[in-house]
């Protein structure tokens, strides 16, 4: 008898989170993806497409979206959370009534709570106490991944079981998962990083040639390090993608949303403009 497929649920409609539940349902899957706009759901559902956030790529046929829940909770084995970090403990709590120990939960959120620095894995922990939890972090542009272009990312965990997981349900050929240990160093580098796509943006803006670009992504590198050192991180994790890897697309590429901001503030625009 055929093993059942691992039961996968996305909670968030956004590009990352469309880009991971595609991956997860080519991968045999079955996945689950909530969304608050039930319209969205329903196109997603009928055209197999995120008109929103990936409206050039193709979702597969396999993925159903919903704005239930309930639905969308039920009997997973692994909770993918890709929801903004102003709106990710709000949707914990929202979702907490249908989750349960047994289940292995995932931020792909790269963000700190500003109210009291938490980091997204430090959410799950305080708003469920399960023991499965992670974090996915890298150099990963959505619209690249959704376009099956060669991709790394890193799990991080200190579960076994959920390093394997995740694994299990989201390499491919295109998309490569390693797994490290260094939940926090993982997730700070994701989370600090865009701080410094912002500047780079701006001195791209400004001018500023490759020296003075580079200069600024090496130090921005060493002081990510040291500052992540000091909260108990390993410094080794910084010279790998969720590092330096995310660093450099996150402070070189248009794509990048932080290097975009910065790029317009550069250019004199105000936050809200940018």
């Amino acid at each position: 008898m055929a093993d059942e497929p691992m039961r996968v649920a996305v909670l968030g409609g956004g590009s990352f989170g469309t880009a991971l539940a595609s991956i997860a349902a080519d991968n045999g899957a079955s996945v689950y993806q909530w969304l608050r706009d039930a319209e969205l759901a329903a196109q997603i559902n009928r055209e197999h497409r995120n008109s929103r956030y990936l409206p050039d790529y193709a979702i597969n046929p396999a993925v159903r979206a919903s704005n239930d829940m309930q639905e969308v909770l039920v009997d997973a084995e692994l909770v993918l959370v890709a929801i903004p970090s102003k709106a990710f403990r709000d949707v914990v709590r929202q979702a907490r009534p249908w989750l349960n120990a047994e289940q292995i939960l995932v931020s792909t959120t790269k963000g700190i709570q500003e109210e009291g620095f938490k980091l997204m894995s430090q959410i799950l922990e305080e708003e469920t106490g399960f023991a499965h939890i992670g974090v996915i972090s890298g150099p990963n542009l959505a619209s690249e991944i959704a376009q099956k272009q060669l991709t790394a990312t890193v799990v991080a965990s200190d579960d076994d079981l959920t390093r394997t997981r995740i694994q299990q349900a989201l390499s491919c050929d295109y998309f490569r998962v390693y797994a490290s240990d260094d939940r926090y160093g993982v997730e700070l580098g994701g989370a600090l990083k865009n701080i410094y796509a912002i500047a780079a943006g701006m001195a791209a803006a400004l001018g500023m040639g490759e020296n003075t670009r580079s200069m600024l992504m090496t130090r921005a590198l060493a002081e990510m390090g040291r500052f992540a050192v000091s909260l108990g991180a390993n410094p080794m994790t910084f010279l790998g993608l969720a590092g330096v890897g995310d660093l450099i697309v996150t402070c070189s590429s248009q794509l990048s949303r932080n290097y975009r901001v910065g790029f317009a503030l550069g250019q004199g625009k105000n936050l809200d403009e940018a």
